[in-house]
């Protein structure tokens, strides 16, 4: 790859490497110069700009970034589409972040260039939580590299999906012990059961002694449970205490006693009649987490829970100081906000939301996209004719929202739509109804590049350095667009906030093209 400073007039088809006000214009780093850029540069005065072209044996860096992502990722994860250089990978189940540290550090050192940072092994994720991110540091690389990299990265990252378990919970009782103890335990492992999907299928309360105990275990095995837990009436001190001597009197034996996890030293592990036997520290009665929390999510995710995955869990099992639930990221969730109330005046007596493009209607057309990008909900704004509106987007997944003051203007079905999107939702990406061209693609295309802490908060589709329509906006300036009046959008909340813009160029005139009048109708259908 070619990079450095050069004549603006000959930089045509190179790639933009710092961003650039040109008369009025906001030219971002990455553009792909155009002839017409080229024109604009030199009309302006700039006369030199840094660029770099790639070369016959260069990958582009969002394709390098897919390709490592791809090579990278197992079981477990999805990838998210490329912007910038970077590919997110997010879980697709609750379960267990697995990292191959080796495959890792081998990939990360092929190239300065080629990076991939994960969660730590082990680590608990939910469904749709950020697991791994791949970066592309310069705007290209070398495919020798690339290719090195996906060799060297094979089976580096999955997530050990949880399933559901059955577990039978005993627990002993001491003369002074008090019923509130007890619902402390029953408590404390039917919520992390329950947090994990499982269920506590049996419970049995017996005096803390080891034959009676003894005897309870091999009641509660009648069940067929996956593992059964004890929560004791005092603690373990000793592999020959209460309930590892029960175990053992059962017929079982003690696999490992005491762990490298604090809180959670005194938790011991046993097997009885091939099912898992736990004697719980006393801080399982606790909500915060604790080393019965690493065993429990290694049992729900299938993994292996023998000595050697218990001491493994000291590296990171000072859990005192972050004993609070763990909050993780995650992919952010969008509404997609369709606009279906306008009039059609332009349209001269027709409602050209109801107008057939390739053989659907137009405003059904919208909202099929929306539903197949990864937006959701999808929210329609009726207005005139809402009966006629919401009959041909029957059997279609989308919540309709009517506004009743759709004649005040655009910007009155705008706060409609907003209103409508869930509370814990991090934004909405505005689409228009007219604008037959704007695809599945698109929308997660704009989904991709939106990072509100990496100061892209308002996403705007373009082409050809020409904004248009969708528009994405994160929460924070939801407020701001519900004080805009008339007919004009929320577009001059995309002007005074330049600083968030980021553009995507669409490769297409899909965000330019509205079907506002039957010339423009009849324009489209003879393409």
């Amino acid at each position: 790859m070619d990079f450095g400073l050069q004549p603006a007039s000959n930089c045509e088809g190179a790639i933009l490497a710092h961003s650039l006000r040109v008369a009025g214009t906001k030219f971002r780093k990455g553009r792909v110069l155009s002839a017409a850029d080229v024109d604009a540069l030199c009309q302006a005065g700039i006369d030199r700009v840094t660029v770099a072209r790639l070369g016959p044996d260069d990958v582009d860096e969002d394709a390098a970034a897919t390709t490592l992502a791809m090579g990278a990722t197992g079981a477990g994860t999805q990838i998210r589409k490329p912007f910038g250089g970077r590919v997110n990978v997010m879980a697709t189940a609750d379960g267990l972040v697995q990292v191959d540290a080796g495959a890792m550090q081998r990939c990360n050192l092929v190239s300065e260039a080629i990076t991939i940072a994960t969660l730590a092994d082990g680590a608990r994720v939910r469904t749709g939580d950020l697991v791994a991110t791949i970066k592309i540091i310069p705007f290209a690389v070398p495919r020798a590299d690339v290719e090195t990299a996906c060799t060297s990265a094979e089976g580096l990252l999955s997530v050990a999906p949880f399933r559901p378990l059955s577990v039978g919970h005993v627990l002993t009782t001491l003369s002074d012990t008090t019923p509130k103890l007890l619902k402390l335990s029953r408590t404390g492992v039917g919520n992390r059961i329950v947090e994990l999907g499982g269920t506590v299928a049996e419970e049995r309360t017996v005096p803390h002694e080891t034959a009676q105990l003894a005897d309870a275990l091999t009641e509660a095995l009648r069940g067929k449970p996956d593992l059964v837990l004890v929560s004791g009436a005092s603690a373990i001190v000793d592999r020959r205490d209460v309930i590892p001597a029960a175990i053992e009197r059962a017929g079982g034996q003690v696999d490992h006693f005491g762990m490298p996890v604090d809180p959670g030293n005194l938790l011991l592990l046993g097997t009885l009649q091939s099912t898992p036997v736990i004697g719980l520290p006393g801080c399982a009665r606790a909500p915060a987490r604790n080393g019965l929390d690493m065993v429990l999510e290694r049992f729900a995710a299938d993994l292996d829970v023998d000595s050697a995955a218990v001491v493994a869990m000291g590296a990171g099992g000072l859990l005192k100081k972050t004993a609070a639930r763990r909050r993780q990221s995650r992919a952010p969730r969008i509404a997609a906000v369709i606009m279906a109330a306008g009039r059609s005046q332009r349209m001269r007596g027709g409602n050209k939301l109801l107008e057939s493009v390739d053989g659907q209607p137009l405003v059904a057309r919208a909202a099929s996209a929306a539903i197949a990008s990864e937006a959701a909900p999808v929210i329609v704004v009726t207005g005139h004719q809402p009966d006629k509106v919401a009959a041909v987007l029957d059997g279609l997944d989308v919540k309709l929202v009517h506004n009743s003051d759709f004649r005040e203007g655009l910007s009155s079905s705008v706060h409609a739509g907003l209103a409508a999107v869930p509370a814990g939702h991090d934004g909405a990406i505005l689409m228009l109804a007219d604008m037959p061209d704007v695809d599945a693609g698109l929308v997660d295309q704009m989904m991709a590049a939106f990072d509100p802490i990496e100061g892209r908060a308002i996403v705007v589709a373009t082409h050809n350095g020409t904004r248009g329509n969708p528009v994405l906006f994160a929460r924070q300036y939801f407020a701001e667009i519900l004080r805009v009046t008339g007919d004009t959008g929320a577009r001059h909340v995309v002007d005074s906030n330049d600083e968030a813009v980021c553009e995507v160029e669409c490769g297409t005139s899909a965000p330019l093209v509205d079907l506002d009048t039957p010339e423009a109708l009849a324009k489209w259908r003879g393409r």
